[in-house]
């Protein structure tokens, strides 16, 4: 049996003990196409020969961007992987400007994208790279395709130059390279190895109750994202079926279709899911809707392992006969398990959906970290709603005096490419700083309670770094202070203090008077004013970024009152305690 020790063992493993039919299917012109682990294997191996054929040496940086999760994405990481060569993945969202840095930071030789969209942008910086060639998934008219490579691979002849250069790869080779975006500055690399990797997968394997070779999993979040890549080489090691879905749109009819026992997914999309749910069950009529919302209250209490007692589960056992098999069948009918990560997950909706018989298993990790540090576990007593589980095997966490957490383990990067101050800044006795704060209960289980830096992530993942924004949006004359709100929210928002003297000039110059700041905040004109000036700031940023909604605060915001520090910084708790009300009118209406 083939030991595990580098990414490209994985694939072998899975043929020696699933040899699945189906190892990896994707939707091509309405028609789901699948290919078998021989398949697979087979393929990479041409990609492989194709690579070596065009010169590829070890350490050689092969960029992929591709605007959907594929089959081609991840037979083309395991022919890159086996020639010594790195895989660095890039978001396809980000600007033209990012693309140019990581393919000149990486110093990426060949460039392997989707679609036409993501051509035309790089087109615009590839002259500006060390780019030799670019290779395209989907046909595209006049572009060389991938498949040149597979076809350059046709010819075994050079096999053995391939199992040499896999014979040579060590599980402390690097891997990858996943950039990430800073709260300032450039996005760094970090330096993943094959250890680093394939340690998270089997340390992280114990806590997830697969049909091993029979189950069938639904993937769509960002594969360059290192939490889905690390689940596809997961569920690649367990023998479950992967397939691909064509978008968010289509999420709802792929999930028919297919009927996945699994799923990966940010908060965001959980939330959406729920909250399309509530919005039918309003439609419903009179006594069918109580019907739907008793059993929506009843949801919304659920304590795992029958600990609200037998009267709540008595009801609970008729609301999921009733009302939460609907749920479940309208996901495809055998959806047994959810994984949420990337950011934190509402407890409420921790409850609801393992209410459900769907529940959703949060967890904990970041890019640094391969990526999981911690995660729930229906089983053994594992779950508990409010935290992120018990930090996997072989990872040690401690909290440092200030609350940060702290981890040290195989799942750790290297570091940062080429950046060994950033490095050096991260670790302490080998223990990488996580920039969380949280704490550990007597039970093990690891709780986030707090962000040790101001950025943070929306319920969709995406990190939004505030002070970025701020400044951008304070160049305005309309806006005095401004203050990026979001975290775990669907978008960013903004609480505003506007420039009370300027508002008074422009409002003589409109005929317009306030009676007072009240009076100042709820007035549409003005309102729509500064909608003007926060679409065109908006324009600089990335569309998970922007702000979305914003509310005028009624008064100024002082150093007497306690909004700002006396070096004039804005105490962002605070201000917020200080408007809850405004932030629940914004998220909440």
């Amino acid at each position: 049996m083939t030991e595990i020790s580098r990414l490209f063992d994985i694939p072998q493993y899975q043929l020696e003990t699933y040899n699945l039919k189906k190892a990896f299917t994707s939707k091509y012109q309405g028609e789901w196409q699948s290919i078998s682990t021989q398949d697979y294997i087979d393929q990479a191996n041409a990609i492989s020969r194709g690579l070596l054929r065009l010169g590829i040496k070890p350490n050689d940086k092969i960029a992929v961007i591709s605007s959907t999760n594929r089959t081609e994405w991840n037979v083309l990481d395991i022919g890159v992987l086996q020639t010594g060569a790195q895989n660095v993945p890039i978001y396809p969202t980000i600007c033209k400007e990012d693309y140019e840095y990581i393919l000149n930071h990486s110093e990426a030789i060949y460039c392997f994208v989707s679609d036409a969209e993501i051509l035309e942008k790089l087109n615009k910086v590839k002259d500006k790279t060390k780019l030799k060639g670019i290779f395209t998934f989907d046909d595209v008219k006049n572009e060389k395709s991938w498949k040149e490579v597979l076809e350059l691979g046709k010819d075994t002849s050079n096999q053995n130059d391939v199992e040499e250069r896999k014979a040579v790869v060590t599980k402390d080779d690097l891997a990858t390279l996943i950039y990430t975006s800073g709260t300032t500055g450039k996005p760094k690399g970090v330096m993943l190895t094959h250890n680093n990797l394939v340690s998270n997968v089997l340390d992280s394997e114990k806590r997830v109750p697969f049909d091993y070779g029979n189950s069938k999993s639904l993937s769509f979040l960002p594969v360059c994202h290192v939490f889905e890549r690390m689940i596809l080489y997961l569920y690649q090691y367990c023998g479950v079926e992967v397939y691909f879905a064509e978008s968010i749109e289509k999420m709802s009819d792929n999930l028919k279709e297919i009927q996945p026992n699994v799923m990966t997914a940010v908060p965001r999309l959980y939330e959406k899911v729920f909250d399309k749910i509530v919005a039918k069950g309003s439609e419903l009529s009179t006594i069918k809707k109580g019907l739907f919302f008793w059993a929506v209250n009843l949801g919304l209490k659920y304590e795992p392992y029958g600990a609200n007692g037998w009267w709540y589960e008595k009801q609970l056992k008729l609301a999921r006969k009733l009302i939460f098999s609907k749920w479940k069948e309208g996901l495809g009918g055998q959806l047994d398990l959810m994984v949420s990560g990337s950011a934190a997950l509402q407890p409420r909706l921790t409850r609801i959906f393992a209410a459900a018989e769907m529940p959703i298993m949060e967890g904990y990790g970041l890019t640094e970290t391969s990526p999981v540090i911690s995660v729930n576990d229906m089983r053994n007593g594992g779950f508990r709603i409010g935290t992120v589980g018990r930090v996997i095997d072989n990872v040690e966490v401690k909290i440092a005096n200030d609350g940060e957490i702290l981890v040290k383990g195989p799942n750790v990067m290297k570091g940062y490419y080429k950046d060994s101050e950033k490095t050096a800044e991260v670790f302490t006795d080998n223990y990488f700083h996580t920039g969380d704060i949280g704490e550990i209960d007597k039970d093990g289980f690891l709780k986030i309670t707090d962000r040790k830096k101001e950025m943070f992530k929306t319920s969709g993942g995406k990190y939004v770094a505030p002070a970025l924004l701020e400044n951008q949006f304070k160049q305005s004359r309309f806006i005095e202070q401004i203050m990026v709100i979001g975290e775990g929210e669907k978008m960013p928002a903004a609480l505003i203090q506007v420039n009370y003297e300027f508002i008074e000039e422009w409002a003589k110059r409109h005929n317009l008077s306030f009676s007072s700041n009240k009076d100042i905040a709820s007035n549409q004109k003005l309102r729509d004013r500064i909608q003007e000036e926060i679409d065109e700031a908006n324009e600089k940023f990335g569309h998970w970024e922007q702000i979305k909604k914003f509310e005028i605060t009624p008064n100024a915001w002082t150093i007497e009152d306690g909004h700002l520090t006396p070096t004039m910084k804005m105490k962002r708790k605070v201000i917020k305690e200080i408007y809850k009300d405004l932030i629940e009118k914004i998220y909440r209406p």
